[in-house]
């Protein structure tokens, strides 16, 4: 799937680069400048040690964290690599850049299923990502391919699959050839990725509010004053809706990957339990349920969110699959704001 990996490496490129010249101070862009251009020139071992001296004095910094992500693909340390990127998902859901890193490791290690979903997640963050997109249509290839040759297998006589194959293998033709997670930090690309990386930053759009507002201080102003102060309103309301569709993308995504502490932490101190149990016996029956043998997949679809004050209702179609059980229902999740995140309060099933 080399078209996939370079689309991919395109993207994990330009989006440092944009970061660097457009969010870091200069001191820091000029630090993590010197590491793009270790791994431009394939210092990768220089660049390592120079992004660790970097995040032992700024460990939580974004940037620095995502170049080393990349650096550890580059050495071919692909778990390294996923676990960098999996905790800047965690960090930064609003980022769709990490899920995409993930998706290209894990379609090199013939996990389609966890790049696809990686995928739609970085898709679900921004709609308008584009070669996400693109890289979702390879990935959806190669499971064809997988599926038509599954199914010549069985009967190596059907036409229908023989014709479906090739015409998969012909797209991607140069699936053979060898390639790199990722390219030298500095590769051109369009406009797209600056758009991309500016977009999880709110405070500028709700700053402009009030600029809008100050002539209200000239008396000739004063009817017009209310008209700038509805669109002031109507952000935080938006702003909540894509909060809680953050918060309930993260509950499905930990469940998915099976990580019980992320999703426990997704349910509020005072959840009501569905059976009136106790809050420990709850999770312990939780806990033992998905660490189950085998892989879970949970998907959200149709999310539809209704949001009054510091309380939420979010609505959706919650599609389940597991080694032994695959599920489609409604589900209503109740949300509450507790110290400034939204957390799940109670759960049913049905609408």
């Amino acid at each position: 799937m080399t078209q996939f990996r370079l689309n991919a490496a395109r993207l994990m490129a330009s989006a440092a680069s944009v970061v660097l010249l457009a969010v870091a101070p200069a001191v820091h862009a000029d630090a993590l400048q010197d590491i793009s251009k270790q791994i431009k020139q394939g210092q990768h071992a220089q660049a390592l040690e120079q992004v660790d001296k970097y995040l032992a004095g700024k460990p939580k910094d974004a940037q620095g964290r995502f170049l080393k992500g990349i650096v550890l693909a580059e050495m071919n340390k692909p778990n390294e690599a996923i676990v960098v990127f999996t905790k800047l998902t965690e960090d930064y859901p609003e980022l769709p850049e990490p899920y995409n890193n993930l998706a290209v490791i894990y379609a090199q290690q013939k996990q389609y299923d966890k790049a696809k979903q990686a995928l739609e997640m970085a898709i679900r963050t921004h709609p308008s990502y584009a070669t996400a997109h693109e890289n979702l249509g390879d990935i959806y290839a190669r499971l064809a391919s997988q599926a038509y040759d599954k199914a010549l297998q069985i009967d190596s006589s059907n036409p229908s699959a023989q014709k479906k194959l090739a015409l998969i293998r012909d797209l991607m033709g140069t699936a053979g050839r060898p390639g790199k997670t990722t390219k030298p930090i500095g590769d051109a690309r369009p406009a797209e990725p600056v758009k991309l990386v500016e977009a999880p930053k709110p405070p500028a759009p709700v700053a402009a509010a009030p600029v809008a507002a100050a002539p209200v201080a000239t008396p000739p102003a004063a009817a017009p004053a209310a008209a700038p102060a509805k669109p002031a309103a109507e952000k935080p309301a938006a702003d909540a809706n894509a909060d809680i569709a953050r918060a309930i993308d993260l509950w499905a995504a930990a469940w998915s990957r099976k990580d019980t502490k992320a999703y426990l932490a997704t349910y509020a101190r005072d959840f009501k339990t569905p059976a009136g149990e106790s809050r420990a016996a709850w999770e312990s029956e939780r806990q033992k349920r998905i660490a189950k043998p085998g892989a879970i997949q949970v998907s959200v679809e149709n999310l539809r969110v209704s949001v009054d004050g510091d309380t939420a209702t979010a609505k959706f179609r919650q599609h389940y699959k597991s080694a032994t059980l695959k599920t489609s229902s409604n589900k209503v999740l109740l949300l509450g704001k507790r110290d400034g995140k939204w957390q799940i309060v109670q759960e049913r099933v049905g609408s």
